[in-house]
């Protein structure tokens, strides 16, 4: 029996370390991602700071800087022309989407025609949110939930029948509400600040090193350590990330374990 819980504690120790490395240094299941991250050193304008590690070519990074791209068809100005200093947050956002490859412990199934993964509850930091919302509070938009409910009948996105351009700040009271409505949770607001090590930053100097690295990790580990995620492992989850190990971690156990009573 003592052999048998201590092969478990093993066992349960490999499985966490396997699978949190599944969280780090990952692009998302999704239209436009790489299959897999690395250098682009041509990358476009808001979107440099990931060329050294991005999930993004350069062509996607350009194309987010367009007012009505083929990524999406999507259309920022659907209310009228939005100021420069409101687009170039959602620049940044699309960026930090397509290219970040530190989003790991937040990817999640998405049932969906264009991707089968997206980003949930991804911990933004306050500054990065609240300038957001305070830099386009006074540009207009006709819906809180900018992922579903558009009229697409022009084969880009117009403002639903009956629906009315109000100011972002009438429509987002409050920064937690742009940053977590605007995207379906995609975002949650944090009082976290950038450097903290506990938020994802969308706007970082990449002379000084991306901090989004450190941040990952620290959530990678603290998502799959977690009693609860331990508590829901079952015998046959446990068998498979077994199974998936390279060889060397599955080396005999010590003589003196194996004769234990």
């Amino acid at each position: 029996m003592a052999v048998g819980q201590v092969l478990l504690v093993l066992l349960a120790a490999s499985t966490v370390s396997a699978t949190k490395d599944l969280l780090l240094n990952v692009c998302m299941d999704a239209k436009h991602h790489k299959s897999k991250p690395g250098p682009e050193g041509l990358l476009h304008g808001q979107c440099s700071p990931w060329k050294d590690n991005a999930c993004c070519t350069a062509n996607t990074s350009s194309e987010a800087h367009r007012d009505q791209s083929y990524l999406y068809s999507f259309n920022w100005n659907h209310c009228g022309v939005m100021p420069p200093k409101c687009k170039r947050h959602f620049i940044q956002d699309t960026c930090l989407y397509e290219c970040s490859p530190n989003l790991g412990p937040w990817i999640d199934k998405a049932d969906s025609s264009w991707r089968r993964e997206r980003i949930l509850h991804v911990p933004l930091c306050k500054e990065d949110c609240e300038e957001w919302w305070e830099d386009c509070k006074d540009s207009v938009t006709c819906k809180e939930n900018w992922h579903k409910g558009w009229n697409w009948a022009t084969g880009t996105n117009r403002c639903p029948w009956g629906s009315m351009c109000r100011p972002f700040s009438h429509v987002f009271p409050q920064p937690a509400d742009l940053c977590e409505k605007i995207w379906s949770n995609s975002y949650k607001y944090t009082t976290e600040h950038r450097g903290s090590g506990r938020c994802i930053q969308m706007w970082f100097d990449p002379a000084q090193g991306n901090p989004n690295v450190l941040v990952a990790k620290h959530y990678a580990w603290k998502k799959r350590s977690s009693p609860a995620r331990m508590k829901n492992v079952t015998p046959a989850e446990t068998g498979k990330a077994v199974c998936a190990l390279p060889w060397p971690a599955l080396v005999p156990l010590p003589l003196a374990l194996l004769m234990l009573p």
